[in-house]
């Protein structure tokens, strides 16, 4: 009997021992995640729920995925069942060719969702933004707390997008401000054209704006700020955490009206200008700790000048915050994302 279970126990730890190392089959990392969808010509398992053969009628708020489905590989599952899957894509617009993480709320696959649509929040980081997304690990928890929020009822249950920022390291201090800088790859026509463009291929989405956000920080947090006040008319809200507001990037030498073009003070001017311009919901946090000491006042100032008509906005100040994303993920949760899920769409039929 001692034996018997000293080789249990062995092999307990030994599978603990695989899973971490991602041994398979002790791992369903890489994988085929299918949310519901048929899997990619060639391809095996993956979820199964979801409603695919679900047919919408006319007038319907909701949008059946177009096709054609990516092959997306499980990178994490987390405790609920749920999965974060990657893909890698060359945008149709674009051009340029990255990564892309997706995560589906729980209730996506539950049967008496079958035939909604579900909102879709980018989820975009700080810093190079590149290999990875940050927002994809699940240290950060931005998954688990949608899902927390959801059951609160403080949150849409949305499905992220966690796209790469940029198409390469800023060690040099080279970053492209999520915009297409004449003679550089179209990372504004990757994040605002060919993303939203993925999740409606492979997801039941929202047809509207009222279904379309963006959450970022820091270069995320301006890139959010941006996209939303640029493309009124396809993205109606965004959280802004410790963001930037006008775009710096050293590669703009030479291009000033692009660079005009992209900056969030002058498309806020012009949305508030424009008669009939759609409504925008912004909702910023930041911390009193921030690294760039600007970083309040510059928001406050955006906010007074800027946070009327059209836009409309809310200021959460988080009393030590600091710049990171650990600080912004929990204070979400006290204002921002109940600011923007009130005014937004979803799970619609």
């Amino acid at each position: 009997m001692i034996a018997g279970a000293s080789v249990l126990a062995l092999a307990a730890v030994a599978s603990l021992v695989m899973s971490h190392y991602e041994i398979p089959p002790f791992t369903d990392k890489g994988d085929s995640v299918s949310f519901g969808q048929l899997p990619p010509s060639g391809s095996a398992g993956g979820d199964t729920g979801g409603g695919a053969a679900v047919t919408p009628p006319p007038n319907s708020k909701m949008s059946m995925p177009t096709g054609p489905a990516a092959d997306f590989k499980n990178s994490m599952t987390l405790p609920d069942g749920t999965h974060v899957a990657v893909t890698t894509i060359t945008g149709k617009k674009s051009g340029f060719k990255g990564k892309v993480w997706v995560w589906a709320p729980k209730e996506y696959n539950d049967p008496k969702f079958a035939k909604s649509g579900f909102p879709v929040m980018i989820a975009l980081p700080g810093g190079a933004g590149f290999p990875n997304n940050y927002w994809m690990g699940t240290d950060l928890g931005l998954q688990t707390s949608i899902s927390k929020w959801y059951a609160e009822g403080k949150s849409k249950p949305f499905i992220l997008a966690m796209p790469v920022l940029n198409p390469a390291p800023d060690d040099k201090g080279i970053y492209w401000d999520a915009s297409d800088i004449p003679g550089q790859p179209k990372m504004g026509t990757w994040l605002t054209d060919d993303v939203p463009d993925l999740m409606r291929e492979n997801f039941r989405t929202v047809k509207s704006r009222d279904g379309w956000a963006y959450m970022g920080s820091s270069t995320g947090g301006f890139a959010s700020l941006k996209a939303v006040l640029k493309y009124p008319e396809k993205f109606k809200a965004a959280i802004c955490s410790g963001p930037d507001i006008v775009p710096d990037s050293s590669l703009w030498a030479g291009h000033d009206k692009e660079k005009a073009e992209n900056n969030p003070e002058l498309l806020a001017k012009a949305l508030i200008d424009k008669k009939g311009s759609p409504d925008v919901y912004l909702a910023f946090q930041v911390g009193t700790n921030e690294s760039n000491k600007n970083t309040l006042p510059n928001v406050q100032k955006f906010i007074a000048t800027y946070g009327k008509g059209p836009i409309h906005t809310e200021l959460k100040v988080i009393p030590g915050g600091q710049h990171n994303a650990k600080t912004y993920v929990p204070n979400m949760g006290e204002g921002p994302i109940q600011f923007i899920s009130k005014v937004m769409e979803g799970p619609v039929e």
